[in-house]
């Protein structure tokens, strides 16, 4: 059977030159606009806050802090997962290698983005090129402190105390960290090639289980960062000896600063912590901007503020462009300290 069909009916079949061009712009448009639609959705799923140490440690704290705030800002469940290792290289790594689809981040640290590509001679991934800085979420002092009873028992309550006990009985203290390569590692690294005394290093996997063990008495003195030491040091299960930042904390204001008390050796002596946000290389800039912008509005809230600010923590919230001039200036800062002090990878 033939089917004839009309002249009228096969010019309207047939697609015209206007037909075709106005089909090519509107599936143009359609693919250009894609991308945009997806970015102004997201989040569609649950996102992972990927804490590169132990539970119980400030990177833990602060994560915990700001994840509730961007579950309720996004509507969506951000969802913090410890992946602890290699002083923080472990989940550093994993979030390098993630897609770049704003569904993983990295609370990142002074350690994985300032210390390790100085310390680490094959660091598995690169701080700089394999992320995109979100936002500096809060910078906080490290507090060097020592078991109560220990401290008591040695007669050490001071700075000065310690060096004269380290010095005339060297190798009898040990020193916890939350990990080779931390600040709290090389806080302690510093000060000892400083003053010339020597404490066996014992690198955990985040403050959390190290603090465990100096409650304990298994370990003696430790540079912690102080947020996740401030419930002991008002316990009295820990003495705080000094703060490593330039200035005294707000949160422990009689607990003067290791340069203040530490003499001429010590002159100068600083060795602060920083924690925040990064992204796989490559993520959205505006998912990048809305995260920044909803942390930012968080941190500025009264309760989520004094909350930090009371455990030694000053909240933060910057720009990417801020964050990453920062990284960039810290790489430098670590390096030297890096050198100075002689700090090796245990």
């Amino acid at each position: 059977m033939t089917f004839l069909f009309s002249s009228s009916l096969q010019s309207t079949l047939r697609p015209t030159r206007r037909t075709v061009l106005a089909a090519s712009v509107t599936a143009a448009v359609t693919l250009m606009a894609a991308p945009a639609w997806a970015q102004a959705t997201w989040p569609t799923k649950p996102v992972r806050i990927v804490v590169p140490f132990a539970a119980g440690g400030t990177t833990d704290i602060l994560a915990r802090a700001v994840a509730p705030e961007l579950s309720k800002a996004f509507g969506q469940q951000f969802i913090v997962d410890n992946r602890a290792g290699a002083g923080g290289n472990v989940g550093a790594e994993l979030v390098a290698r993630a897609p770049n689809d704003g569904y993983t981040l990295l609370m990142g640290t002074v350690g994985t983005h300032g210390i390790n590509r100085a310390l680490y001679p094959k660091l598995p991934f690169d701080p700089i090129k394999d992320f995109v800085p979100i936002t500096l979420v809060a910078a906080v002092p490290n507090v060097m402190e020592m078991n109560a009873e220990k401290a008591k028992t040695l007669n050490i309550h001071n700075v000065q105390d310690f060096i004269k006990y380290a010095k005339a009985n060297p190798g009898k203290l040990n020193m916890a960290s939350s990990g080779s390569g931390t600040s709290i590692h090389l806080a302690g690294e510093l000060f000892k090639s400083m003053t010339g005394t020597f404490m066996a290093h014992i690198p955990y996997k985040g403050s959390g289980p190290a603090l465990l063990d100096m409650v304990g008495g298994n370990a003696d003195v430790m540079f912690d960062n102080l947020p996740s030491s401030m419930a002991q040091i008002k316990a009295g299960k820990l003495t705080a000896l000094a703060v490593t930042s330039a200035q005294r904390s707000p949160a422990l204001p009689d607990i003067p600063t290791v340069a203040e008390v530490g003499g001429p050796t010590l002159k100068g002596f600083e060795a602060s912590s920083w924690f925040g946000l990064l992204a796989p290389a490559g993520t959205s800039p505006e998912i990048v901007n809305r995260i920044q912008q909803e942390v930012a509005k968080s941190l500025g809230t009264p309760a989520i503020k004094e909350k930090m600010l009371a455990q030694g923590a000053l909240p933060s919230g910057n720009s990417p462009a801020d964050f990453t001039k920062l990284i960039a200036s810290e790489h430098v800062k670590w390096a030297k300290v890096v050198k100075d002090s002689g700090a090796k990878v245990d």
